[in-house]
């Protein structure tokens, strides 16, 4: 593994992180709640998370190690599928 792939991995990896600590923060204290000394909502807090998740997928895509915006939509539509079968989600995909 190149020292790019394994940076663009630990970035990710941090970023995923970082959602999920948000995701928690809203289901502690609500999507509503005022981070202190900010006018931030952990729900745009969860956003911008997730856009830096998106922005690291999109570099490990482009990166051309066999991860590939086919592979990952076909992964989406397959997960799509099994919510269906075993949630309450409304899926319309």
């Amino acid at each position: 593994m190149n020292e790019e792939t394994r940076e663009t991995l630990i970035i990710l990896q941090e970023e995923l992180i970082e959602a999920a600590q948000v995701i928690s923060k809203i289901f502690r204290f609500g999507p509503d709640q005022i981070i202190p000394n900010s006018d931030t909502t952990n729900l745009h807090r969860l956003e911008a998370e997730l856009g830096d998740v998106q922005a690291m997928i999109e570099l490990l895509v482009d990166l051309k190690l066999g991860i590939t915006d086919q592979g990952l939509f076909e992964a989406k539509m397959k997960k799509f599928e099994k919510l269906k079968c075993w949630s309450n989600l409304t899926i319309n995909k």
